[in-house]
């Protein structure tokens, strides 16, 4: 690992990004984001996601250039196009207008129709709590996970966050629908390490923790997470008419598609009183005895906060093999590299 100020890999990210064509706007926005989820220790959603980004411009998979727009609202209810814009500046446009509704009726809802990987989900339920808002992100994709009881790729490891504000840092879930998300095997590849048993199986359904051979990831809790992806493709890409896995599965080219909502506490409950609630809640549970072997009983998103506050401080650390990756491409695109803290 290679240690880099948090500023320094966030700039180097940009220009990366900018070099492989995205607008100004969206290469500093989705800098923010992978950098952000390097610092909490998401390195899988991190900047080793920057060279396949590039590779899909080029692919026409990803409009560096393209705008998204809201093209219908009814109700609570907006329809954003995203037209295979970056992902990130889709999902934080979505977010926008979920806490916009929010604010005027309680509850907004914003469907993104063909957006591209937006990484961690996280932040852009955090852009909601930030507001005083409770934020829900769903996003769907083609299939990289077998559906239980397959022994091939069936649906997707498609992500859910919810963010709930408190009186310190929000409650942040950030989960994946199957055991791990897809970038930690590409983590496991870069840093040339073996993966647990159980993260994915081979090309005959056996279980593989060598991440080269892994062809698809497990679901988590078996059906459990099955289920709970195929529930979030009908929540954000059918109901937009827009289906992912059904096309896929049948040969035709897919898009992706997000879901962002966010709820107005104002409408449901006194503020003070939620946020009241919410510290006496997180008191309780932090306060239950602990297993062995553990020192401390965490909060959804806490570990995360904790690892930002120190990596901000002492540096972030990228994996040779990712940094490899990125030196390459920042070759071919003229960037230059950042100054490292130490290895």
């Amino acid at each position: 690992m290679t240690l880099f100020r948090a500023q320094d890999l966030q700039t180097y990210a940009a220009a990366l990004l900018a070099g492989g064509g995205f607008s100004p706007a969206h290469a500093e926005e989705t800098a923010r984001v992978l950098v952000w989820a390097n610092a909490r220790g998401a390195e899988s959603h991190g900047v080793l996601r920057i060279p396949r980004y590039v590779e899909m411009v080029e692919q026409g998979k990803i409009d560096p250039v393209a705008v998204p727009r809201v093209e219908k609202t009814e109700g609570a209810v907006s329809i954003l196009e995203a037209s295979r814009a970056p992902g990130a500046s889709s999902m934080l446009a979505a977010m926008d207008e979920a806490v916009s509704i929010a604010s005027r009726l309680g509850i907004g809802w914003c469907s993104a129709r063909n957006i591209t990987h937006a990484g961690a989900v996280g932040y852009y339920t955090m852009q909601a709590a930030n507001r005083g808002f409770v934020g829900i992100v769903m996003s769907a994709s083609g299939p990289l996970m077998a559906y239980h009881g397959a022994r091939v790729s069936g649906v997707s490891t498609n992500p859910l966050s919810i963010a709930v504000p408190s009186s310190g840092n929000p409650l942040l879930l950030d989960m994946s629908t199957s055991n791990v998300a897809l970038g930690k095997v590409m983590a496991a590849k870069d840093a040339g390490t073996s993966v647990p048993e159980g993260w994915g199986i081979d090309a005959e359904g056996a279980p593989a923790t060598d991440p080269k051979k892994i062809a698809t990831l497990t679901p988590l809790g078996g059906p459990k997470g099955s289920g709970l992806s195929l529930m979030i493709e009908i929540l954000a890409s059918v109901l937009v008419s827009n289906p992912v896995i059904s096309e896929a599965l049948s040969g035709r080219a897919a898009a992706m598609n997000g879901l962002a909502m966010a709820l107005n506490v104002k409408a449901f409950a006194n503020p003070d009183t939620f946020a009241r609630q919410i510290a006496e809640l997180v008191a309780s549970i932090k306060g239950l005895p602990t297993a062995s072997g553990t020192d401390e009983v965490l909060m959804p998103g806490e570990r995360g906060f904790a690892m930002a506050e120190q990596r901000t401080r002492d540096g972030i650390p990228v994996a040779a093999g990712t940094l490899k990756r990125l030196a390459e491409l920042a070759e071919r695109l003229g960037v230059n590299s950042p100054e490292a803290l130490q290895a």
